[in-house]
């Protein structure tokens, strides 16, 4: 498929005039209807990933081609290495066994486990002593207050007495299938590698089932030096422990998941048979688009901006946006619940990724497709329910993969918000969009279904990130679906501004200039009266238009006729080669031919970086106060780890952020307490980093709490090394 000159979009055949109108929501919405977002298609025709096909970057867990429903697993020597995810039924999977006589024996943690669940479990204090068996070195760590507030008050006495009788059993069998279900090395989705891992949901729901009686070995430590400190957590026990209403809504949600796919004694007709992809997505920093050269047409991109609408119900077919952490699922196994945390419990085959995708770098991304839905919901955050079974009826492509793609992508936290307009820290959300938004198949990409991405907790200003995605969606030629949930005057304003560029024909070379002339003007801003330097979301909107009328008024003056300084991408022909492909001025018909051929390739070869290829050196001393980096992130843990988890308290549900990260500062005064482990974690995934305290020098290293014993150190150790 040919690419537009610019690198940028075409005009997408037909593009209706834009139009005021009353959907079926109720409400109004601007922009161009759906159809013109699925290119007037039908919504799945289009394809977001190829087909499945083994090879050295896409491991495939079950045998090719699909014969059987679902799928037998793919037969390979199993691995016990950093590079492979750590089973608990390896061989080599060891831990330390208590005797009677207080002696310790090194045993097989997968017998272990067996025995300890193949016991009558008949309470959720049995079902915790099960899992603190094997798990012993956190047993005064540890406690399951949400499992024992859902089991024995939330639930009346029938629901609860289901669960023991019939579903735990369910999730223990599946669980224990885990050597018969996983008969090959998972490798790990590591930083700085683009690789792809497709699993069957029947494997998936096994890893889940694993997960949630807490058998990973490795994977419970926050020790600086532990092997998976830069990895989202897996086992469940701190979605036990964590507390408030939302954590029990989301414990039904993954309860209700296992009643739908753990198969019966005598009937596995309910067992999924489809598989599911996860695609990590790592680029060279040469590779980056150089913004300040690109030549796309804003006004081209068709846009649909709703106020009622959302990505999952409403964004079918197209690409659905991950508002994600840097660590896969963010607060999920705490007690977040916002939209990344929301999607993963109503589909939670997606909790899988957390097992094996290392935490995200700048120019990372990763895309999931064929997750299904499994639970519908009502609320948000802490008024967030479950509200009964979703039948999911998306149709499945060639290669069985229900056709709902979506792609994580972390937005930056920003403490204060006049940050976001820096010049470095914009281009990195550029580029951060355009790593989950770029399309490496000949066919042309689906739209982007989107909203107010890196907003509320995380500061962002939806006004500025809306014109970014737009930004990049010029860039990669997708349509672009936007849901602005509930806010009218934003759906209505960046409707405008769209019109605006439509009108004035702006290009993202000329926007980005103007966004560069704002990023000046609020330093100077800042550095002359910081009071003053604060922008709001009128300003910015306010200052594009002066600036586009100055361009109308007197070309080759004004903010976006000045030269650009960004760095190039590197070579133009290292930027043609690493543009994706974009949509073409063709008929409907021309497309539909077009979507019918293969894929040459799944991601570009230019996108292959080496270890070596990407650094933070060039960062500034003011972008390193604002957030810190991988190994200080780490570092950060490590201190929350030390400190002393008085787990018998109960943990605040519903501090803000801005108190956690303040409390996480100090300890509190009189008759106050430090925070809890619990508390810190979910302070780290709310966020996308750990708390903003300064680092202390080697010397008051240990001020923060009291020390642990020899003894107790020697017990991780031990686990940390054996198990």
């Amino acid at each position: 498929m040919s690419q537009s000159p610019d690198g940028g979009i075409s005009k997408v055949e037909a593009v209706e005039e834009p139009k005021n109108h009353v959907d079926s929501l109720g409400d109004s919405w601007r922009g161009v209807p759906m159809e013109a977002i699925h290119r007037n298609l039908d919504p799945y025709e289009l394809d977001n990933l190829p087909d499945v096909t083994a090879g050295n970057n896409h491991r495939v867990m079950y045998q090719l081609p699909i014969r059987d429903t679902p799928p037998r697993p793919h037969k390979a020597p199993g691995k016990w290495d950093s590079e492979h995810v750590r089973l608990p039924c390896a061989p080599e999977s060891k831990y330390p066994r208590e005797n009677p006589d207080g002696s310790t024996t090194i045993d097989s943690r997968w017998g272990m486990i067996e025995r300890a669940l193949l016991q009558p479990i008949e309470t959720s204090e049995e079902l915790q002593a099960a899992i603190l068996s094997y798990n012993s070195t956190y047993r005064n760590q540890w406690n399951f207050r949400a499992l024992h507030q859902l089991l024995e008050e939330e639930l009346d006495e029938s629901e609860s007495r289901v669960f023991f009788e019939d579903l735990l059993p369910r999730i223990i069998r599946l669980a224990l299938r885990l050597p018969e279900l996983i008969q090959a090395p998972v490798p790990l989705l590591k930083q700085l590698k683009n690789a792809s891992l497709t699993l069957s949901q029947q494997q998936i729901s096994c890893l889940l089932a694993n997960a949630f009686l807490c058998t990973f070995p490795r994977r419970n430590t926050l020790k600086r030096k532990s092997e998976y400190s830069s990895f989202p957590d897996i086992n469940f026990n701190r979605l036990y422990q964590s507390s408030g209403p939302a954590v029990l809504e989301k414990l039904k949600c993954i309860m209700h998941y296992f009643r739908r796919v753990c198969p019966t004694e005598r009937d596995a007709s309910n067992v999924p048979n489809g598989v599911v992809t996860f695609v990590r997505r790592s680029g060279l920093p040469e590779h980056q688009v150089d913004w300040s050269q690109s030549e796309a047409s804003l006004g081209d991109v068709p846009l649909h901006v709703d106020a009622e609408g959302t990505i999952e119900d409403h964004g079918i077919g197209l690409l659905q946006v991950d508002f994600a952490n840097k660590y896969l699922g963010g607060g999920v196994l705490g007690h977040g619940c916002v939209q990344e945390e929301i999607r993963f419990v109503i589909c939670p085959e997606l909790l899988a990724g957390k097992l094996f995708t290392e935490s995200l770098r700048p120019f990372e991304a990763l895309v999931m497709l064929g997750a299904e839905r499994y639970s519908n919901y009502t609320g948000y955050a802490g008024s967030f329910e479950w509200s009964g079974n979703c039948e999911d009826s998306t149709p499945k492509d060639s290669s069985h993969r229900r056709q709902t793609a979506i792609v994580a992508i972390d937005a930056l936290h920003f403490v204060q918000s006049h940050h976001q307009y820096r010049e470095d820290l914009m281009e990195r959300e550029l580029n951060k969009a355009y790593i989950g938004f770029a399309h490496y198949m000949i066919t042309p990409p689906p739209g982007v279904a989107t909203g107010n991405w890196g907003c509320g907790a995380f500061g962002g200003d939806s006004y500025l990130k809306a014109l970014l995605q737009l930004m990049v969606c010029a860039q990669v030629g997708r349509p672009l679906a936007y849901y602005t949930f509930g806010n009218t005057e934003f759906r209505n304003d960046f409707h405008d501004m769209w019109l605006l560029f439509r009108r004035e024909g702006t290009t993202v070379q000329q926007l980005w200039s103007i966004l560069r002339s704002y990023s000046r003007l609020m330093k100077e801003k800042s550095s002359a009266e910081p009071r003053e330097g604060k922008a709001t979301k009128k300003k910015l909107y306010e200052f594009i238009k002066e600036e586009l009328k100055k361009i109308r008024a007197e070309p080759g003056e004004g903010a976006a006729a000045e030269v650009g300084t960004s760095k190039a991408a590197g070579s133009e022909e290292a930027k043609s080669e690493s543009k994706p492909s974009t949509s073409v001025k063709s008929s409907p018909e021309q497309i539909k031919k077009a979507a019918a051929s293969k894929s040459i390739s799944q991601q570009s070869p230019d996108l292959f970086p080496s270890p070596s290829s990407q650094n933070n050196s060039n960062s500034s001393p003011e972008q390193a106060i604002l957030m810190l980096s991988d190994d200080e992130e780490a570092n950060a843990m490590m201190e929350a780890a030390s400190l002393d988890a008085n787990i018998g308290e109960e943990v605040s549900n519903n501090s803000t952020p801005a108190k956690s990260s303040s409390s996480g500062s100090k300890v509190a005064g009189t008759g106050g307490r430090q925070l809890t482990l619990l508390e810190m974690l979910d302070s780290h995934y709310e966020k996308g980093n750990a708390s903003k305290r300064p680092r202390k020098p080697a010397s008051c290293s240990k001020a923060e709490g009291p020390a642990k014993s020899r003894k107790e150190n020697e017990v991780e150790d031990k686990e940390d090394h054996v198990d």
